[in-house]
Protein backbone atom coordinates (compact mmCIF):
# COMPACT_ATOMS: atom_id res chain seq x y z
CA UNK A 1 0.00 0.00 0.00
CA UNK A 2 1.58 3.26 -1.11
CA UNK A 3 2.40 5.70 2.04
CA UNK A 4 0.09 8.98 2.28
CA UNK A 5 3.47 10.90 1.18
CA UNK A 6 3.32 8.52 -1.83
CA UNK A 7 -0.60 9.35 -2.79
CA UNK A 8 -0.18 13.37 -2.39
CA UNK A 9 3.06 13.63 -4.83
CA UNK A 10 1.23 11.07 -7.30
CA UNK A 11 -1.76 13.27 -7.01
CA UNK A 12 -0.08 16.65 -7.24
CA UNK A 13 1.88 15.24 -10.41
CA UNK A 14 -1.99 14.84 -11.72
CA UNK A 15 -2.02 18.55 -11.90
CA UNK A 16 -2.18 19.92 -15.05
CA UNK A 17 0.47 22.92 -14.94
CA UNK A 18 -0.32 25.35 -17.71
CA UNK A 19 2.86 27.05 -17.19
CA UNK A 20 3.98 23.73 -18.79
CA UNK A 21 1.51 23.96 -21.93
CA UNK A 22 0.54 27.85 -22.43
CA UNK A 23 3.43 30.11 -23.64
CA UNK A 24 1.71 33.26 -21.85
CA UNK A 25 0.80 31.59 -18.77
CA UNK A 26 4.75 30.17 -18.80
CA UNK A 27 5.71 34.13 -19.57
CA UNK A 28 3.41 35.57 -16.87
CA UNK A 29 4.55 33.15 -13.95
CA UNK A 30 7.93 34.55 -14.08
CA UNK A 31 6.36 37.75 -11.83
CA UNK A 32 5.68 34.41 -9.44
CA UNK A 33 9.35 32.60 -9.60
CA UNK A 34 9.08 30.97 -13.07
CA UNK A 35 7.18 27.96 -13.81
CA UNK A 36 8.18 25.84 -10.60
CA UNK A 37 6.35 28.94 -9.02
CA UNK A 38 8.99 29.76 -5.62
CA UNK A 39 6.25 31.84 -4.60
CA UNK A 40 3.26 29.23 -4.67
CA UNK A 41 4.88 27.52 -1.52
CA UNK A 42 5.57 28.50 1.93
CA UNK A 43 6.95 25.56 3.60
CA UNK A 44 4.36 23.94 5.31
CA UNK A 45 1.69 26.11 4.89
CA UNK A 46 1.94 26.27 0.89
CA UNK A 47 -1.51 27.01 -0.06
CA UNK A 48 -3.41 24.41 -2.48
CA UNK A 49 -3.90 25.95 -6.45
CA UNK A 50 -7.45 26.60 -5.05
CA UNK A 51 -6.71 28.56 -2.34
CA UNK A 52 -4.14 30.62 -4.60
CA UNK A 53 -6.88 31.08 -7.09
CA UNK A 54 -9.69 32.18 -4.49
CA UNK A 55 -7.45 34.53 -3.23
CA UNK A 56 -6.20 36.04 -6.10
CA UNK A 57 -10.11 36.55 -7.72
CA UNK A 58 -10.56 38.14 -3.68
CA UNK A 59 -7.78 40.60 -4.90
CA UNK A 60 -8.81 41.84 -8.34
CA UNK A 61 -12.51 42.45 -6.84
CA UNK A 62 -10.81 44.54 -4.57
CA UNK A 63 -8.72 46.22 -7.16
CA UNK A 64 -11.93 46.70 -8.72
CA UNK A 65 -13.91 48.41 -5.94
CA UNK A 66 -10.68 50.55 -5.63
CA UNK A 67 -11.13 51.87 -9.72
CA UNK A 68 -14.66 52.62 -8.00
CA UNK A 69 -13.51 55.60 -5.49
CA UNK A 70 -13.54 58.28 -7.31
CA UNK A 71 -17.49 57.73 -7.90
CA UNK A 72 -17.51 56.00 -4.27
CA UNK A 73 -16.42 59.45 -3.17
CA UNK A 74 -18.46 62.08 -5.04
CA UNK A 75 -18.99 61.63 -8.80
CA UNK A 76 -22.45 59.40 -7.97
CA UNK A 77 -23.91 62.41 -6.36
CA UNK A 78 -22.45 64.96 -8.61
CA UNK A 79 -24.48 65.05 -11.83
CA UNK A 80 -24.32 61.96 -14.46
CA UNK A 81 -21.18 63.03 -16.48
CA UNK A 82 -18.13 62.62 -13.98
CA UNK A 83 -19.39 58.71 -12.96
CA UNK A 84 -18.97 58.22 -16.76
CA UNK A 85 -15.51 60.16 -17.56
CA UNK A 86 -14.35 57.87 -14.20
CA UNK A 87 -15.64 55.06 -15.99
CA UNK A 88 -17.09 53.92 -12.38
CA UNK A 89 -20.70 53.86 -12.86
CA UNK A 90 -22.68 51.27 -10.70
CA UNK A 91 -26.49 50.67 -10.59
CA UNK A 92 -26.27 49.65 -7.07
CA UNK A 93 -26.12 53.21 -5.42
CA UNK A 94 -28.47 54.55 -7.58
CA UNK A 95 -31.36 52.13 -7.34
CA UNK A 96 -30.99 52.27 -3.41
CA UNK A 97 -33.47 55.24 -3.39
CA UNK A 98 -34.90 55.09 -6.83
CA UNK A 99 -36.24 51.19 -5.82
CA UNK A 100 -37.93 52.06 -2.83
CA UNK A 101 -35.07 50.64 -0.23
CA UNK A 102 -34.30 53.76 1.58
CA UNK A 103 -38.18 54.29 2.51
CA UNK A 104 -37.97 50.82 3.44
CA UNK A 105 -40.46 49.54 0.40
CA UNK A 106 -40.75 45.71 0.24
CA UNK A 107 -39.85 45.01 -3.43
CA UNK A 108 -42.41 43.46 -5.47
CA UNK A 109 -45.32 43.94 -2.68
CA UNK A 110 -45.40 48.19 -2.58
CA UNK A 111 -45.60 50.26 -5.70
CA UNK A 112 -42.67 52.59 -6.22
CA UNK A 113 -43.28 56.32 -7.40
CA UNK A 114 -42.50 56.83 -10.98
CA UNK A 115 -42.26 55.03 -14.15
CA UNK A 116 -41.27 52.07 -12.43
CA UNK A 117 -43.62 50.34 -10.21
CA UNK A 118 -42.25 47.69 -9.16
CA UNK A 119 -38.50 46.16 -8.58
CA UNK A 120 -37.78 44.93 -11.82
CA UNK A 121 -35.33 41.69 -11.15
CA UNK A 122 -36.10 38.19 -10.69
CA UNK A 123 -36.97 37.45 -7.24
CA UNK A 124 -33.81 35.87 -5.53
CA UNK A 125 -31.94 38.76 -6.96
CA UNK A 126 -34.66 41.25 -4.90
CA UNK A 127 -34.04 39.25 -2.19
CA UNK A 128 -30.60 39.68 -2.21
CA UNK A 129 -30.86 43.75 -2.69
CA UNK A 130 -33.03 43.58 0.21
CA UNK A 131 -30.57 41.89 2.48
CA UNK A 132 -28.51 44.40 1.59
CA UNK A 133 -30.53 47.02 2.80
CA UNK A 134 -31.65 45.61 6.19
CA UNK A 135 -27.62 46.10 6.72
CA UNK A 136 -27.37 48.89 5.40
CA UNK A 137 -27.32 51.60 8.32
CA UNK A 138 -28.74 55.34 8.50
CA UNK A 139 -27.46 58.34 7.72
CA UNK A 140 -28.06 61.15 5.38
CA UNK A 141 -29.09 59.90 1.81
CA UNK A 142 -25.21 60.05 0.16
CA UNK A 143 -24.00 57.64 3.37
CA UNK A 144 -26.83 55.57 3.21
CA UNK A 145 -25.78 55.01 -0.65
CA UNK A 146 -22.30 54.63 0.29
CA UNK A 147 -22.87 51.86 2.56
CA UNK A 148 -25.28 50.36 0.18
CA UNK A 149 -22.86 50.26 -2.45
CA UNK A 150 -20.20 48.77 0.50
CA UNK A 151 -22.80 46.04 2.31
CA UNK A 152 -23.10 44.77 -1.59
CA UNK A 153 -19.71 44.80 -2.43
CA UNK A 154 -19.39 42.84 0.44
CA UNK A 155 -21.49 40.60 -0.27
CA UNK A 156 -20.75 40.09 -4.26
CA UNK A 157 -16.92 39.30 -3.11
CA UNK A 158 -18.50 36.47 -1.31
CA UNK A 159 -19.79 35.45 -4.61
CA UNK A 160 -16.93 36.20 -6.35
CA UNK A 161 -14.73 33.71 -3.98
CA UNK A 162 -17.34 30.99 -4.49
CA UNK A 163 -17.26 31.58 -8.13
CA UNK A 164 -13.30 31.15 -8.06
CA UNK A 165 -13.41 27.85 -5.76
CA UNK A 166 -16.14 26.72 -7.97
CA UNK A 167 -14.14 26.88 -11.42
CA UNK A 168 -10.80 25.91 -10.03
CA UNK A 169 -12.64 22.69 -8.82
CA UNK A 170 -14.76 21.91 -11.47
CA UNK A 171 -11.71 20.19 -13.60
CA UNK A 172 -9.86 18.16 -11.22
CA UNK A 173 -6.79 17.97 -12.76
CA UNK A 174 -6.95 21.61 -13.47
CA UNK A 175 -7.28 23.78 -11.19
CA UNK A 176 -5.04 26.38 -12.64
CA UNK A 177 -7.21 27.85 -14.87
CA UNK A 178 -9.38 28.90 -12.34
CA UNK A 179 -7.29 32.03 -12.58
CA UNK A 180 -8.11 32.80 -15.90
CA UNK A 181 -11.53 33.70 -14.23
CA UNK A 182 -9.34 35.04 -11.31
CA UNK A 183 -7.59 37.47 -13.32
CA UNK A 184 -9.88 38.60 -16.04
CA UNK A 185 -10.11 42.46 -16.07
CA UNK A 186 -13.05 42.64 -17.43
CA UNK A 187 -14.51 40.69 -14.09
CA UNK A 188 -12.47 43.07 -11.87
CA UNK A 189 -14.33 45.92 -13.67
CA UNK A 190 -18.04 44.75 -14.14
CA UNK A 191 -18.53 43.11 -10.83
CA UNK A 192 -20.15 45.61 -8.96
CA UNK A 193 -21.98 47.42 -11.68
CA UNK A 194 -25.11 45.22 -10.81
CA UNK A 195 -26.28 42.10 -8.89
CA UNK A 196 -25.08 39.69 -11.75
CA UNK A 197 -22.69 37.66 -9.46
CA UNK A 198 -25.36 36.05 -7.62
CA UNK A 199 -26.78 34.37 -10.58
CA UNK A 200 -23.29 33.60 -11.57
CA UNK A 201 -21.64 31.99 -8.04
CA UNK A 202 -25.19 29.49 -8.53
CA UNK A 203 -24.26 28.70 -12.33
CA UNK A 204 -20.43 27.97 -11.23
CA UNK A 205 -21.86 25.77 -8.37
CA UNK A 206 -24.33 23.92 -10.24
CA UNK A 207 -21.06 23.22 -12.96
CA UNK A 208 -19.28 22.04 -10.09
CA UNK A 209 -21.84 19.21 -8.97
CA UNK A 210 -22.68 18.29 -12.49
CA UNK A 211 -18.67 17.54 -12.68
CA UNK A 212 -19.14 15.64 -9.29
CA UNK A 213 -22.23 14.01 -10.73
CA UNK A 214 -24.81 15.40 -8.69
CA UNK A 215 -27.60 16.02 -11.03
CA UNK A 216 -30.17 16.41 -8.51
CA UNK A 217 -28.05 19.59 -7.13
CA UNK A 218 -27.11 20.81 -10.68
CA UNK A 219 -31.19 21.02 -10.84
CA UNK A 220 -31.59 22.65 -7.70
CA UNK A 221 -29.13 25.05 -8.03
CA UNK A 222 -29.61 25.95 -11.91
CA UNK A 223 -33.03 26.63 -10.80
CA UNK A 224 -32.05 29.10 -7.92
CA UNK A 225 -29.71 31.04 -10.37
CA UNK A 226 -32.75 31.32 -12.79
CA UNK A 227 -34.65 32.36 -10.21
CA UNK A 228 -31.59 35.30 -10.03
CA UNK A 229 -31.03 35.89 -13.27
CA UNK A 230 -32.98 34.10 -17.04
CA UNK A 231 -29.63 32.77 -18.56
CA UNK A 232 -28.56 29.70 -16.46
CA UNK A 233 -31.89 28.41 -17.97
CA UNK A 234 -30.08 27.64 -20.99
CA UNK A 235 -27.64 25.38 -19.46
CA UNK A 236 -30.56 22.56 -19.84
CA UNK A 237 -30.34 22.94 -23.07
CA UNK A 238 -26.70 21.53 -23.69
CA UNK A 239 -27.70 18.95 -20.82
CA UNK A 240 -30.25 17.90 -23.39
CA UNK A 241 -28.61 17.51 -26.24
CA UNK A 242 -25.90 15.75 -24.62
CA UNK A 243 -27.92 13.18 -22.35
CA UNK A 244 -29.57 12.71 -25.76
CA UNK A 245 -26.17 11.58 -27.21
CA UNK A 246 -25.54 9.89 -24.22
CA UNK A 247 -28.50 8.26 -23.42
CA UNK A 248 -29.03 9.73 -20.34
CA UNK A 249 -32.58 10.33 -19.79
CA UNK A 250 -33.02 9.52 -16.48
CA UNK A 251 -29.91 12.35 -15.70
CA UNK A 252 -31.62 15.04 -17.68
CA UNK A 253 -35.00 14.47 -16.38
CA UNK A 254 -33.58 14.64 -12.70
CA UNK A 255 -31.98 18.14 -13.49
CA UNK A 256 -35.16 19.39 -14.83
CA UNK A 257 -36.89 18.83 -11.94
CA UNK A 258 -35.00 19.73 -9.53
CA UNK A 259 -34.43 22.86 -11.41
CA UNK A 260 -38.43 23.37 -11.74
CA UNK A 261 -39.16 22.56 -8.08
CA UNK A 262 -35.96 25.01 -6.92
CA UNK A 263 -37.22 27.84 -9.27
CA UNK A 264 -41.23 27.53 -7.90
CA UNK A 265 -39.96 27.21 -4.00
CA UNK A 266 -38.24 30.91 -4.29
CA UNK A 267 -41.03 32.21 -7.06
CA UNK A 268 -44.46 30.58 -6.25
CA UNK A 269 -45.08 32.66 -2.63
CA UNK A 270 -44.30 35.96 -4.90
CA UNK A 271 -46.52 34.64 -7.82
CA UNK A 272 -49.07 34.56 -5.35
CA UNK A 273 -49.12 36.99 -2.79
CA UNK A 274 -47.77 40.21 -5.29
CA UNK A 275 -48.46 38.68 -9.00
CA UNK A 276 -48.41 41.85 -10.51
CA UNK A 277 -44.42 42.87 -8.69
CA UNK A 278 -43.56 39.53 -9.59
CA UNK A 279 -44.20 39.82 -13.48
CA UNK A 280 -42.68 42.96 -13.43
CA UNK A 281 -39.12 41.70 -14.70
CA UNK A 282 -41.05 39.62 -17.57
CA UNK A 283 -42.76 42.25 -19.03
CA UNK A 284 -39.81 44.67 -18.60
CA UNK A 285 -37.93 42.61 -20.53
CA UNK A 286 -40.06 42.06 -23.46
CA UNK A 287 -41.26 45.79 -23.30
CA UNK A 288 -37.98 47.04 -22.60
CA UNK A 289 -36.64 49.03 -26.44
CA UNK A 290 -33.10 48.55 -28.11
CA UNK A 291 -30.23 49.54 -25.72
CA UNK A 292 -26.44 49.93 -25.01
CA UNK A 293 -24.20 47.52 -26.51
CA UNK A 294 -26.27 45.23 -28.97
CA UNK A 295 -25.94 45.16 -33.11
CA UNK A 296 -29.70 46.51 -32.60
CA UNK A 297 -28.57 50.07 -31.49
CA UNK A 298 -25.91 50.21 -34.24
CA UNK A 299 -28.15 49.27 -36.61
CA UNK A 300 -31.06 51.93 -35.74
CA UNK A 301 -28.13 55.14 -35.03
CA UNK A 302 -26.41 54.23 -38.58
CA UNK A 303 -29.32 54.44 -40.41
CA UNK A 304 -31.41 56.44 -38.57
CA UNK A 305 -34.64 54.32 -38.37
CA UNK A 306 -36.52 52.90 -34.98
CA UNK A 307 -36.88 49.39 -34.48
CA UNK A 308 -40.17 48.29 -33.41
CA UNK A 309 -39.55 46.50 -29.82
CA UNK A 310 -42.10 43.88 -31.24
CA UNK A 311 -40.14 43.35 -34.33
CA UNK A 312 -36.97 42.78 -32.20
CA UNK A 313 -37.89 40.58 -29.90
CA UNK A 314 -39.74 37.97 -32.15
CA UNK A 315 -36.24 38.31 -34.26
CA UNK A 316 -34.09 37.66 -31.83
CA UNK A 317 -36.29 34.69 -30.31
CA UNK A 318 -36.00 32.88 -33.34
CA UNK A 319 -32.52 33.74 -33.82
CA UNK A 320 -31.44 32.70 -30.21
CA UNK A 321 -33.74 29.26 -31.32
CA UNK A 322 -32.16 28.90 -34.64
CA UNK A 323 -28.41 29.11 -33.54
CA UNK A 324 -29.38 26.47 -30.30
CA UNK A 325 -30.51 24.25 -33.15
CA UNK A 326 -27.49 24.46 -34.94
CA UNK A 327 -25.05 23.77 -31.72
CA UNK A 328 -27.98 20.65 -30.86
CA UNK A 329 -26.74 19.93 -34.35
CA UNK A 330 -23.47 20.31 -33.84
CA UNK A 331 -23.07 18.07 -30.84
CA UNK A 332 -24.75 15.15 -32.14
CA UNK A 333 -22.30 15.71 -35.30
CA UNK A 334 -19.17 16.12 -34.07
CA UNK A 335 -16.34 13.42 -34.01
CA UNK A 336 -16.37 13.22 -30.43
CA UNK A 337 -19.00 14.16 -28.01
CA UNK A 338 -18.46 17.87 -26.87
CA UNK A 339 -17.49 18.83 -23.56
CA UNK A 340 -20.47 20.44 -21.28
CA UNK A 341 -18.78 23.58 -20.74
CA UNK A 342 -17.89 24.31 -24.41
CA UNK A 343 -21.98 24.23 -25.31
CA UNK A 344 -22.92 26.15 -21.99
CA UNK A 345 -20.59 28.72 -23.26
CA UNK A 346 -21.98 28.79 -26.64
CA UNK A 347 -25.39 29.12 -25.93
CA UNK A 348 -25.24 32.02 -23.54
CA UNK A 349 -22.84 33.89 -25.83
CA UNK A 350 -25.73 33.27 -28.39
CA UNK A 351 -28.31 34.52 -25.85
CA UNK A 352 -26.27 37.61 -25.48
CA UNK A 353 -25.04 38.29 -29.08
CA UNK A 354 -28.60 38.91 -30.54
CA UNK A 355 -30.23 40.13 -27.47
CA UNK A 356 -31.32 44.00 -27.85
CA UNK A 357 -29.11 44.76 -24.54
CA UNK A 358 -25.61 44.00 -24.10
CA UNK A 359 -24.85 45.50 -20.94
CA UNK A 360 -21.36 45.49 -20.33
CA UNK A 361 -21.78 43.56 -16.85
CA UNK A 362 -22.65 40.42 -18.85
CA UNK A 363 -19.60 39.75 -19.77
CA UNK A 364 -19.21 38.01 -16.07
CA UNK A 365 -21.67 35.30 -17.10
CA UNK A 366 -19.61 34.02 -19.88
CA UNK A 367 -15.68 34.18 -17.61
CA UNK A 368 -16.02 31.52 -15.88
CA UNK A 369 -17.42 29.29 -19.17
CA UNK A 370 -15.04 30.74 -21.18
CA UNK A 371 -12.28 29.89 -18.47
CA UNK A 372 -13.57 26.09 -18.75
CA UNK A 373 -14.61 25.76 -22.20
CA UNK A 374 -11.43 27.51 -23.54
CA UNK A 375 -8.64 27.27 -21.12
CA UNK A 376 -6.10 28.58 -23.42
CA UNK A 377 -4.31 32.38 -22.12
CA UNK A 378 -3.98 33.78 -25.42
CA UNK A 379 -7.63 33.16 -26.72
CA UNK A 380 -9.10 34.38 -23.23
CA UNK A 381 -7.04 37.12 -23.15
CA UNK A 382 -7.97 38.48 -26.53
CA UNK A 383 -11.27 38.50 -25.81
CA UNK A 384 -10.60 40.56 -22.51
CA UNK A 385 -9.26 43.11 -24.10
CA UNK A 386 -12.10 43.75 -26.39
CA UNK A 387 -14.34 43.61 -23.45
CA UNK A 388 -12.21 46.22 -21.40
CA UNK A 389 -12.47 48.68 -24.39
CA UNK A 390 -15.82 48.33 -24.67
CA UNK A 391 -15.96 49.27 -21.13
CA UNK A 392 -14.01 51.86 -21.24
CA UNK A 393 -16.01 53.15 -24.78
CA UNK A 394 -19.59 52.88 -23.54
CA UNK A 395 -18.60 54.88 -20.53
CA UNK A 396 -16.78 57.64 -22.37
CA UNK A 397 -20.11 57.42 -24.99
CA UNK A 398 -22.15 58.17 -22.25
CA UNK A 399 -19.93 61.11 -21.04
CA UNK A 400 -20.20 62.52 -24.71
CA UNK A 401 -23.73 62.59 -24.56
CA UNK A 402 -24.16 64.15 -21.00
CA UNK A 403 -21.44 66.41 -21.83
CA UNK A 404 -23.95 68.99 -24.08
CA UNK A 405 -21.69 71.23 -26.15
CA UNK A 406 -18.40 70.56 -24.36
CA UNK A 407 -18.50 67.10 -26.56
CA UNK A 408 -16.38 65.72 -24.73
CA UNK A 409 -16.11 61.75 -24.71
CA UNK A 410 -16.36 59.22 -27.18
CA UNK A 411 -18.88 60.10 -30.22
CA UNK A 412 -21.05 58.01 -31.61
CA UNK A 413 -19.21 56.37 -34.21
CA UNK A 414 -16.65 55.80 -31.66
CA UNK A 415 -19.25 54.21 -29.71
CA UNK A 416 -20.36 52.14 -32.73
CA UNK A 417 -16.89 50.74 -33.21
CA UNK A 418 -16.70 49.55 -29.91
CA UNK A 419 -19.86 47.81 -29.75
CA UNK A 420 -18.12 46.23 -33.48
CA UNK A 421 -15.01 45.36 -31.47
CA UNK A 422 -16.97 43.41 -28.71
CA UNK A 423 -19.01 41.44 -30.65
CA UNK A 424 -16.71 40.09 -32.74
CA UNK A 425 -14.21 39.36 -29.44
CA UNK A 426 -16.97 37.47 -28.20
CA UNK A 427 -17.15 35.61 -32.05
CA UNK A 428 -13.71 34.84 -32.19
CA UNK A 429 -14.17 32.86 -29.00
CA UNK A 430 -17.33 31.28 -29.90
CA UNK A 431 -15.72 30.23 -33.72
CA UNK A 432 -12.37 28.82 -31.06
CA UNK A 433 -14.72 26.38 -29.40
CA UNK A 434 -16.52 25.55 -32.43
CA UNK A 435 -13.38 24.42 -33.67
CA UNK A 436 -12.13 22.46 -30.74
CA UNK A 437 -15.21 20.69 -30.90
CA UNK A 438 -14.64 19.82 -34.58
CA UNK A 439 -11.35 19.12 -33.96
CA UNK A 440 -11.08 17.66 -30.60
CA UNK A 441 -7.17 17.40 -30.99
CA UNK A 442 -6.80 20.91 -30.78
CA UNK A 443 -8.50 21.48 -27.77
CA UNK A 444 -5.79 21.60 -24.84
CA UNK A 445 -8.32 19.99 -22.38
CA UNK A 446 -8.34 16.93 -23.92
CA UNK A 447 -4.48 16.49 -25.07
CA UNK A 448 -3.89 13.80 -22.25
CA UNK A 449 -6.42 11.90 -23.10
CA UNK A 450 -9.08 12.84 -21.19
CA UNK A 451 -12.70 12.81 -22.33
CA UNK A 452 -15.13 15.76 -20.79
CA UNK A 453 -13.38 15.51 -17.00
CA UNK A 454 -15.71 18.36 -15.77
CA UNK A 455 -19.04 16.66 -17.24
CA UNK A 456 -19.94 13.99 -14.81
CA UNK A 457 -21.96 11.23 -16.01
CA UNK A 458 -21.17 12.14 -19.46
CA UNK A 459 -17.41 11.66 -18.91
CA UNK A 460 -16.39 8.94 -20.60
CA UNK A 461 -19.85 7.95 -21.34
CA UNK A 462 -21.07 5.71 -24.28
CA UNK A 463 -22.64 7.31 -27.78
CA UNK A 464 -26.00 5.73 -28.05
CA UNK A 465 -27.35 8.54 -30.63
CA UNK A 466 -25.03 10.43 -33.52
CA UNK A 467 -26.00 11.84 -36.77
CA UNK A 468 -23.99 12.39 -40.03
CA UNK A 469 -20.08 11.77 -39.98
CA UNK A 470 -20.05 11.12 -36.44
CA UNK A 471 -22.79 7.59 -37.39
CA UNK A 472 -19.97 6.14 -39.03
CA UNK A 473 -18.19 5.52 -36.24
CA UNK A 474 -19.31 3.06 -33.77
CA UNK A 475 -20.39 4.40 -30.05
CA UNK A 476 -17.21 3.87 -27.95
CA UNK A 477 -15.84 4.99 -24.47
CA UNK A 478 -12.80 6.86 -24.56
CA UNK A 479 -9.92 5.73 -23.09
CA UNK A 480 -9.11 8.23 -20.44
CA UNK A 481 -4.96 8.82 -19.73
CA UNK A 482 -3.50 7.88 -16.84
CA UNK A 483 -0.66 9.05 -14.92
CA UNK A 484 1.89 6.51 -12.33
CA UNK A 485 1.33 2.70 -11.90
CA UNK A 486 -1.94 1.30 -13.04
CA UNK A 487 -3.10 -2.58 -12.20
CA UNK A 488 -4.62 -4.48 -15.42
CA UNK A 489 -6.95 -6.79 -14.51
CA UNK A 490 -7.44 -10.33 -16.01
CA UNK A 491 -8.19 -13.80 -15.67
CA UNK A 492 -6.33 -15.91 -13.19
CA UNK A 493 -3.25 -16.63 -13.97
CA UNK A 494 -2.91 -14.32 -16.85
CA UNK A 495 0.26 -12.18 -16.67
CA UNK A 496 -1.38 -8.62 -17.46
CA UNK A 497 0.47 -7.03 -21.13
CA UNK A 498 2.46 -3.89 -20.60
Amino acid sequence: MPSAEDSSVHQERSVVRPTHQDEIAAAGSELIGGRSGRWTRLGSTALTPVGAVALVAIGMFALGMVQKLPCYNWAWFRGAGSQYTHACYSDIPHLYAGRGFAEGLVPYFDRLPGDMQFLEYPVLTGVFMQIAAWLTPGGSIQQQEQAYWLVNAGMLMICTAVIAVCVARTNRRRPWDGLLMALAPAFALTATINWDLLAVALTAAAMLMWSRSRILAFGILIGLATAAKLYPVFLLGPVFVLCWRAGKWREFGVATLGAAASWLVVNLPVMVFAPEGWKKFYTFSQERSIDFGSFWLVITQRTGKAIDVSTVNTVSTLATIALCAVIGALTLTAPRRPRFAQLAFLVVAVFILVNKVYSPQYVLWLIPLAALARPRWRDFLIWQACEVMYFLGIWMYLAYTTSGDKHQGLPTEGYQLAIVLHLLGTLYLCAVVVRDILMPERDVVRRDGSDDPSGGVLDGADDVFVLGRAAGHPPRRVALAETGPRVEWGTAGTPAAD
